[in-house]
């Protein structure tokens, strides 16, 4: 066990560090420099130089990098070229957001899809189960855009049931029921989407491990029913299960950039657009860095939980 997180640990810092040198590359590629933003338009270029050389950005790409990378290793993130602030802190107080925002959403997918995705595998064929299929195909082909803004016009301006955006009303108390209503839309928009993939996954999963010799041993066997449901069927499904909702951290991750703007909630998605249209490298290398992190230990939480489902699987 220490061993293989020994090993997977170095693999993990390889790939965030190749990681970094790519998305460097592809910062400094892109047209554009970040001091157009930064200084008036008719500026003189003398301005415009002094300002590159007070920001480091006349020097080659290599020596950019190298020096971010040292205060990486320093346990820093550099500043950010916008507004100067630390790039770490700016994250840390934007990430608490997009965790709670994901966390949830997540949570909402799965107890949406696992029991109507079991449903649906125990009685294939039935009219609920072509009606809950139909359903997730369709939920999974509605842009999530479009499902937000129509969910934004309905519940916020036609029935004026629930806020349109932001994490806390103006001029509210800023507890935790004030921010529960806000969380309602986004949370379904990205909980639907998740919920509508895995719930087909879950079916199909199912439907695997019924079909299994060992399940018509147990029924033979005159097991109770819900011994077999849950001690059989559910640990056999559960593989599948695990390697879907691990890959679904990245979708999450993606997914809030657009939600988050659109819902004007105060996470790193929004904090990510902003950084773009800024051209702030140092706050994009800093997000890429920490979606990178958090993508590998979903993939590890998703190994551990392997042996955990099956122990028949070893971590070697």
């Amino acid at each position: 066990m220490v061993r293989y997180s020994l090993r997977r640990l170095g693999i993990a810092l390889a790939v965030l560090l190749g990681v970094t040198i790519l998305n460097f590359a592809i910062m400094h590629l892109a047209p554009g420099n970040p001091v157009d933003m930064l200084v008036d338009p008719s500026a003189p270029q003398e301005t415009v130089e002094y300002k590159k050389e007070q920001l480091g950005l006349n020097d080659p790409a290599p020596v950019q990098y190298a020096k971010w990378l040292s205060g990486l290793l320093q346990g820093e993130l550099g500043y950010s070229l916008s507004t100067s602030a630390p790039v770490s802190e700016m994250i840390a107080e934007r990430l608490k957001p997009t965790l709670l925002l994901s966390g949830l959403s997540l949570l909402l997918g799965l107890l949406l899809a696992i029991p109507a995705g079991i449903w649906c595998a125990l009685r294939p064929g039935s009219r609920l189960d072509h009606v809950l299929t139909g359903l997730a195909f369709a939920n999974t082909s509605i842009p999530r855009f479009f499902l937000a803004l129509a969910l934004i016009y309905l519940f916020a301006n036609v029935l004026d049931w629930l806020p349109s955006g932001g994490m806390y009303s103006l001029g509210g108390d800023r507890g935790w029921t004030d921010s529960l209503k806000h969380l309602i839309l986004p949370v379904v928009v990205l909980g639907t989407l998740i919920a509508g993939k895995l719930l087909l996954y879950i079916r199909s999963a199912v439907l695997d491990v019924l079909a299994q010799d060992y399940m018509r041993t147990a029924r033979s066997k005159g097991l109770h029913p819900w011994r077999v449901l849950n001690w059989y069927l559910l640990r056999n499904a559960l593989i599948p299960l695990i390697t879907v909702v691990s890959a679904e951290v990245p979708h999450l991750l993606g997914g809030s950039i657009i939600i988050e703007q659109i819902f004007q909630w105060p996470g790193v998605g929004q904090l990510t657009i902003q950084a773009l249209m800024a051209r702030d490298y140092p706050t994009l290398m800093g997000l890429n860095l920490v979606a990178a992190a958090i993508v590998l230990a979903a993939n590890l939480l998703a190994d551990l939980a392997y042996t955990a489902a099956d122990p028949r699987i070893k971590l070697e």
